[in-house]
């Protein structure tokens, strides 16, 4: 069994063995209460971390931040062995922007829990009495359509919308970079003590971490105008010259964060695309850039 480690007052941390690239030491679940569980992001369906989970008690409720493999896999096997209620925003189309889903070849899917179907939709604002404490569902997209954070008062499991060790890939048609930044405003907003999220530490100073991560994105907005200066280009075109430092077998998720700025930049007037918008699409500078 792996340990479970007190991380904030009645919230356990256990940590999946998936680790990678993407999930830096691998998808963080948290155990909320003592006798009677609730548990965030079963994770992974694997088959040790399923029984690390039920070992740590009765399991009476699981709460899912968004539906990516990653997050999510487990529910079905976790769910059968405790007939616990599965709760979250919705399936994996919940939330997406209707506009991307005109996109030509964007079919997204990279991770996506297809299969994901929630006992009980959980909207903005929503609160559950955990054995912790009074938690409250923020529906945070950008990452994800159907991303939700959790406030256990000044505590916020923050999913894949915020971690310390790395930025969320926002990757259309499933992620939204208009939303991505309102959310991270919206955070901004609260001035809460510590995150929890998905994937890597906790994060400590989130008012910090939330203006950087801000930042880092209107940084990103400026490298990819400033390239355009040069002449039309794709995403992916855009990303080869932007992340020349990068690992090539990144480049792919690369491009798709650049297409998300894009389309923000597209649907702010900041840059122009010949109909119907497609990933290979070649983007302009609006003459008034």
């Amino acid at each position: 069994m792996h340990a479970l480690e007190e991380v904030s007052p009645g919230v356990r941390r256990l940590t999946a063995p998936n680790q990678s690239a993407f999930t830096h030491t691998g998808t963080n679940t948290y155990i909320l209460g003592g006798r009677r569980l609730t548990v965030i992001d079963p994770g992974p369906d694997e088959s040790g971390h399923l029984e690390d989970i039920v070992s740590s008690g009765e399991v009476e409720r699981i709460l899912v931040t968004h539906a990516h493999l990653d997050h999510s896999a487990l529910v079905p096997r976790l769910k059968a062995r405790t007939g616990a209620e599965v709760l979250a925003f919705g399936d994996a189309r919940a939330g997406r922007n209707p506009k991307y889903a005109e996109l030509r070849g964007l079919v997204g899917g990279e991770g996506v829990d297809s299969n994901f179907v929630p006992d009980r939709l959980l909207a903005d604002g929503d609160t559950l009495d955990t054995g912790a404490g009074i938690l409250t569902a923020l529906h945070t997209p950008g990452h994800m359509g159907n991303h939700l954070c959790f406030a256990l008062g000044d505590v916020v499991f923050s999913g894949d919308l915020v971690m310390g060790w790395a930025t969320s890939l926002v990757s259309p048609p499933d992620g939204d970079l208009t939303a991505y930044m309102s959310s991270l405003r919206r955070l901004m907003r609260r001035g809460d003590r510590l995150f929890l999220p998905g994937h890597g530490p906790a994060v400590r100073n989130p008012a910090a971490r939330l203006r950087e991560l801000h930042e880092h994105r209107l940084k990103r907005e400026g490298q990819i105008l400033s390239a355009l200066k040069s002449g039309p280009s794709t995403a992916g075109g855009l990303a080869g010259r932007i992340y020349s430092d990068v690992d090539p077998s990144l480049l792919p998720a690369a491009a798709r964060n650049v297409l998300a700025h894009l389309l923000d930049l597209e649907e702010r007037g900041r840059v122009s695309a010949p109909a119907p918008l497609a990933a290979d699409t070649r983007f302009s500078l609006m003459e008034k850039n």
